[in-house]
């Protein structure tokens, strides 16, 4: 038995591969049993994200595996080699526990130290085990790499620093005010950035959210969702003096909030300052309003900035985490060969007890028909002790006549005799 991996990824694919290779939610069931009835398999788990699909497998060692792991790929999305073989990538044994072990820490995502990772390769395990489809080796690699991630979280800085734009937007605020829950914070737009800065702020418990966008309708989901109040575009200007943060990011092709309206709102605010945080392209607040005394004006490359050396810290801790994967991946395969000597003791011992108890029986037959209970023990003991030994006296005899006298040794050392 040996564990493996396979699959595609953001490095390996685009993304017109990777939507043909995934497994929908609802299939992954049907897959998994389609996978186990392959001869060789003998668990799997099937991890499928947007940036990868990958298949974790315990399996039966044979030459030709690779090939028909791959050809049972290939014809469960109906693809041809050429297509995927580029695209594919293989690791086995000790490759394939590091691999998974860092996917888990989030070491070979698109966004290094992400952590949505871990929750979606606990989800693929979960699914198997619902579904029975995991081996005990297997079941074991994926605790293991649970373990793993959360060490390499308390132990490095991973995960500690910014490298999206929307949580950079949130961090920016954090740094510049000490608590996000009394202040009122208004957000323009309503598309997927301003989602995902939306859920950060919610995360930090906000309690005071507007919600600004072109149509109303659109933006009443989030709203719901984080609990925030939907003005028009049109209402900005009278109600931007309650916002002590400003949070903008739309589609609009001119500037949304100018410097007067942000003049006017200073002046009813009694010049109490004022964050605006423009993560838009072409952007939304005019340039001119960080002239204004009390209003902190960061634009996109502002934040890039601050994600570039965030990225660049997560890098640094990324070296120490991949050591730790390291360190982890051989005890691990320590212990997955320990399990091949467990395996071997107990296929010798249930050998030697079956020998043990049909001689056994034979002779308490013998000695019930009449005969010599002396005898009979003698005999029992001679004949035990031949059967014990006559597997090992041949391997003697032949490392002897073969002139091995390394394996002699070793033989010799097996047995407990001096060498």
């Amino acid at each position: 038995m040996t564990l493996l991996a396979l699959g595609i990824n953001h490095k390996t694919a685009p993304v017109s591969l990777r939507e043909r290779v995934a497994f929908s939610p609802d299939t992954i069931g049907l897959a998994l049993d389609n996978l186990l009835q392959q001869p060789l398999v003998r668990g799997g788990v099937v991890l499928s994200t947007c940036n990868r699909t990958e298949l974790y497998l315990s399996v039966e060692q044979q030459d030709n595996l690779k090939e028909q792991l791959i050809n049972w790929l290939c014809e469960y999305h109906q693809l041809s080699h050429d297509e995927l073989n580029t695209s594919l990538y293989w690791h086995l044994g000790s490759d394939a526990v590091s691999h998974l072990m860092r996917v888990a820490s989030g070491l070979d995502s698109l966004v290094l130290g992400e952590p949505q990772i871990l929750g979606q390769v606990k989800k693929a395990f979960s699914e198997s085990q619902s579904y029975q489809s995991l081996s005990g080796e297997l079941e074991r690699l994926f605790q293991k790499s649970f373990s793993v991630a959360k060490r390499v979280r308390t132990e490095t800085e991973i995960g500690a620093n910014a490298v999206s734009v929307a949580f950079a937007a949130c961090t920016l605020a954090r740094q510049i005010f000490e608590s996000l829950s009394q202040l009122n914070i208004l957000l323009v737009g309503a598309g997927e950035t301003i989602e995902l800065v939306a859920r950060h702020l919610k995360e930090h418990r906000v309690n005071h959210l507007m919600i600004a966008n072109r149509t109303k309708e659109r933006a009443y989901t989030l709203a719901n969702e984080v609990n925030a109040e939907v003005i028009s575009l049109s209402e900005i200007d009278t109600r931007l003096a309650e916002a002590d943060i400003v949070i903008s990011s739309t589609a609009s092709p001119l500037p949304i909030i100018g410097k007067g309206m942000v003049e006017r709102a200073l002046k009813l605010r009694r010049n109490q300052p004022m964050l605006l945080i423009d993560i838009a392209v072409p952007r939304d607040i005019e340039p001119d309003v960080e002239k204004l005394s009390d209003a902190y004006l960061y634009s996109v490359d502002d934040l890039q900035a601050i994600i570039q050396q965030n990225l660049a810290q997560r890098k640094a801790a990324a070296v120490i985490a991949e050591g730790i994967v390291q360190q982890e991946s051989t005890h691990f395969m320590d212990w997955l060969r320990s399990q091949g000597a467990v395996n071997t003791i107990r296929e010798y011992r249930e050998q030697a007890e079956k020998i043990r108890a049909e001689m056994t029986a034979k002779a308490l037959m013998s000695i019930q028909q009449g005969a010599d209970a002396e005898q009979v023990i003698n005999q029992l003991t001679h004949q035990l002790t031949n059967r014990l030994i006559h597997t090992p006296t041949k391997s003697l005899q032949k490392a002897a006549s073969d002139g091995d006298l390394e394996r002699l040794n070793l033989l010799r050392d097996g047995l407990g005799l001096d060498p």
